[in-house]
């Protein structure tokens, strides 16, 4: 019997390169949808040998190579400087994401403004609006200037051609999902056509020195839509991240080649636009005049900066077979976590109760060093009695009941004196039952038990 002849893969996803015999809608490999495409490969393999060619500059020891000092130009906007490591650099590519409606266009018209008033030209690509929109939402944030244009394209070679009009000193792209080449024979958003524009973008803003803010849209994970070849083009990936239900907004950036990652800049959505927070230390605590059960501040870290939140707890008696567990602005598998050390360490009985935790102001917290201050929290509402007040408590709590130290101690202590707090209850305490009775003493001489 003849051997059967082996097929040749004709199809390749062109997000992770992978071949196959036939054409399918999701790739098996990446899971990504629409990128498997059919391509023309030969049964016969021929070795191509590239040819040596004279170097351009010869290659000399990292000891001799001359430092290129960077110029960031500040923006006029403090927050987004902050986040960008100065401000923009020239010929730099910046990739800005968020959800749909969380302020992205808003920032940077905002932007584009503070630039234009310096009498720098700026374009504004707009694929998603049309001029007179983008016009009356400036008119509402009072973001008018002559050296600012607007421009509405979808195509490629339209937009490169607005930009050798103009010849701004700073072009954005809103978005380049809506922005297609008619070379690419696919629709407007396809990983191919997202990555013919943004290396079409990043020649150009290599070619002239023209610093390019490109905005791109997330999936419904989080992570930025397209090819991830994307976000290893560009220089700097920034985000843009809020609740819809709070007018706060974060910015950060997830790579920079030209700054540090772990800045955040924070943001208040107004109908005039977005405003500045330069010290948004008093957003996260709720403002009253003596003490009340169920509630303990910690101070969480938002990349360099250290922000005081208050946690708010309640336990109520139930009689329902299976207690709720309800959580707010932090992890419910954390809290469930906690309520098992409180109740095995400690001796907090919570198994006929309703937990309710929750932050002030719609923030939320991830990071372990809030265990400490969650735990005070419930245990200060199950023995209905306040902590102390001036007292802040942080901490990561182990499942042995025990305080591990937390990153950048120093930092979080001295914001919690500066903004008023006496009392720092951390890791000098051996155990969360010896943290939580110190919280929880009365400023009598006598201390009472929690339970």
């Amino acid at each position: 019997m003849a051997k059967s002849r082996e097929k040749t893969p004709n199809y390749h996803c062109t997000e992770c390169g992978a071949t196959m015999l036939k054409w399918f809608g999701q790739c098996p490999e990446c899971q990504a949808w629409g990128t498997v495409v059919d391509r023309f490969e030969s049964r016969t393999t021929h070795r191509v040998q590239a040819a040596a060619i004279a170097p351009s500059q010869a290659a000399r020891p990292i000891t001799e190579t001359p430092l290129e000092h960077v110029h960031h130009r500040p923006t006029g906007i403090g927050e987004l400087d902050r986040v960008l490591g100065g401000g923009i650099v020239p010929g730099a590519a910046i990739l800005l994401s968020g959800e749909p409606g969380v302020g992205k266009s808003t920032l940077l018209l905002e932007t584009a403004a503070r630039v234009a008033q310096t009498g720098a030209r700026v374009l504004y690509v707009s694929g998603e609006e049309s001029t007179s929109q983008v016009r009356l939402r400036a008119e509402r944030m009072g973001t008018l200037h002559d050296t600012l244009f607007l421009a509405s394209e979808t195509d490629l070679a339209a937009v490169l051609g607005q930009v050798e009009h103009v010849q701004p000193a700073l072009l954005i792209v809103d978005s380049i999902q809506t922005v297609a080449s008619a070379e690419i024979d696919s629709l407007a958003g396809q990983p191919s056509q997202v990555r013919e524009v943004a290396s079409a973008l990043i020649r150009l803003a290599k070619a002239k020195s023209l610093p390019v803010i490109i905005v791109g849209h997330v999936t419904k994970d989080g992570h930025v839509a397209g090819p991830r070849l994307l976000e290893h083009l560009v220089d700097v990936v920034a985000h843009v991240e809020g609740d819809r239900q709070t007018a706060l907004r974060f910015a950060r950036t997830l790579k920079n080649r030209f700054g540090p990652t772990d800045e955040v800049g924070c943001f208040e959505m107004s109908g005039e636009g977005m405003r500045e927070v330069p010290d948004p230390s008093g957003l996260f605590i709720s403002e009253r005049g003596a003490p009340v059960s169920g509630t303990c501040v910690t101070v969480a870290l938002e990349g360099r900066r250290a922000l005081p939140v208050e946690i708010q707890a309640l336990v109520v008696p139930t009689q329902a077979p299976n207690p709720r567990r309800v959580t707010n602005g932090v992890d419910a598998s954390r809290v469930a976590m906690l309520l098992a050390v409180l109740e095995k360490r400690v001796g907090i009985k919570l198994g006929q109760c309703d937990v309710y935790v929750s932050t002030v102001g719609g923030v939320k917290l991830t990071e372990p060093a809030a265990d400490l201050a969650i735990a005070g929290a419930i245990a200060s509402a199950a023995a209905n009695r306040p902590i102390t007040a001036g007292t802040v408590v942080i901490g990561e709590v182990s499942l042995a009941g025990e305080i591990r130290r937390v990153s950048q101690a120093n930092l979080r202590e001295q914001e919690a004196r500066r903004v008023g707090f006496n009392r720092v209850i951390s890791t000098d305490s051996e155990t969360v039952g010896t943290a939580l009775r110190a919280a929880l003493a009365k400023q009598q001489s006598r201390t009472d038990s929690i339970d």
